[in-house]
């Protein structure tokens, strides 16, 4: 039988040649139809006649949306390209099309590799066009974290550095319910401890409801960061070297990718480019601390009959990609209530996800008696879960902070908040991982 695929072929010789030849001889590919451009393309493959499609590299609009779009529609992509044009090869590959041929190969060769493309998307659908290699990491917090107060050292057997290098760092989102329980400042302030142990770290502020971590940091609100980034990627022409001229250098192995200041410009943080930054972000750091947005929603894909728009698909595709889930909650009723319901929504929004949970802002006026025994039991008695971390409410230290657009460390160094945060890094990272490996770390950061 057969296997049904669309053209969009720019250079209509090659196309007419290509479909004659198929029409011709027993190939295994039969052409169903010949789309004129992109949304003909992409309307097509929502009819589900087809299984594959071929198309040129300049074809008009073609980017990563466009890309993962075809993808959900079950469509495998093999791309034609004018021979010896290595940047048109590159970006396709850079888009997540693994089949990339010349125009000029005979129709055997392409019918073979529409077959293979198509079998390779059965085998293996919605695979990420850059991952990173299986087994450099714990596969599960239960082998990571043995244990509440003995985290185990994340690489101790091997090198960080080269790790990152080949794609595999290690990404930690913080997340967060609705009532600003300080995710934020959390996140800003545990990536500045981690880099403060030696060890290269990417910030990335990735909350599609307006990011602030720049302007916390005394960046322009409208600096380019990850919107750019995203966009980069969207297009197929994000690479590593691109992605670290988008970062600011704080200095001390620290590095932020600022996010969007407005919100809204939700739409150009789209979750198949986001995953696509996290990727190359493994790769320019060894540590690549993530603010997530607070909302999980998804009702999109119950209003709309098409692919919609997902405001809340950044945060998602960053929980699904992390390798650590920091869930923070902020310590007073309100802030425990509305965080035991996010916990809930959470675990149900993204199954694979075993968060490590910290709580904030811990003060003994809202919560009486001894608030670190009382809140712990509180989260235990209703999450199943205990806290890795109990971060003290220092408002002064944190104002201070603010105020001067520095990190909390710096500002107020012997912080009751600043002395558990950077516990909380120092176990995360493995302090004896860490001493070892601080020159190499600074060489990789350069």
């Amino acid at each position: 039988m057969s296997l049904p695929i669309l053209t969009a072929v720019t250079d209509s010789n090659v196309e007419a040649g290509l479909v004659s030849a198929f029409d011709r001889r027993d190939l295994g590919v039969t052409v169903v139809r010949r789309c004129v451009d992109l949304p003909d393309l992409l309307a097509a493959a929502t009819t589900g006649a087809a299984r594959a499609a071929l198309l040129s590299a300049d074809l008009r609009r073609l980017d990563r949306d466009a890309l993962s779009r075809l993808a959900m529609s079950g469509i495998a992509v093999v791309g034609l390209i004018a021979p010896g044009d290595e940047d048109a090869d590159r970006r396709l590959r850079q888009l997540g099309v693994a089949a990339v041929i010349p125009a000029d190969a005979t129709a055997e060769v392409v019918a073979g590799a529409v077959v293979e493309a198509s079998r390779a998307l059965a085998t293996h659908p919605a695979a990420p066009a850059v991952s990173a290699p299986a087994g450099a990491w714990p596969t599960s917090y239960s082998e990571a974290l043995p244990g509440f107060g003995q985290l185990a050292p994340f690489g101790a057997d091997g090198d960080v550095a080269e790790l990152a290098e080949a794609g595999g760092g290690r990404v930690i989102a913080v997340w967060g319910p609705a009532g600003a329980p300080g995710r934020t400042t959390l996140a800003l302030c545990l990536a500045a401890e981690i880099a403060g142990l030696g060890v290269p770290t990417l910030l990335v502020d990735a909350d599609s409801y307006g990011g602030a971590i720049g302007q916390l940091v005394g960046l322009l609100e409208e600096a380019p960061g990850l919107a750019a980034a995203a966009r980069s990627a969207n297009q197929g022409l994000l690479d590593v070297p691109r992605l670290a001229m988008l970062c600011r250098d704080l200095g001390d192995g620290l590095r932020v990718l600022p996010g969007i200041a407005r919100p809204s410009r939700w739409p150009e943080l789209r979750p198949a480019s986001i995953e696509t930054v996290l990727s190359l972000a493994r790769r320019l750091a060894a540590f690549v601390v993530v603010d997530c947005g607070f909302c999980l929603e998804s009702d999109e894909e119950l209003s709309f009959d098409t692919a919609a728009p997902r405001r809340n698909g950044a945060t998602l595709a960053v929980l699904e990609a992390a390798d650590i889930v920091l869930a923070v909650a902020s310590a007073e009723p309100v802030g425990l209530v509305r965080f035991v319901r996010g916990l809930a929504d959470l675990r149900e929004s993204v199954p694979a996800v075993d968060p490590l949970i910290v709580v904030n802002r811990l003060r003994p006026s809202v919560v009486g008696g001894d608030p670190s025994r009382e809140v712990s039991r509180s989260i235990m008695r209703h999450t199943g879960s205990e806290p890795v971390a109990l971060i003290p409410y220092d408002l002064a230290g944190l104002d201070a902070a603010q105020v001067a657009g520095q990190l909390l460390r710096d500002i107020a160094s012997t912080s009751p908040a600043r002395l558990a945060i950077r516990d909380l890094a120092g176990r995360l990272v493995g302090r004896q991982a860490v001493s070892r490996r601080r020159g190499m770390f600074r060489r990789h950061a350069r």
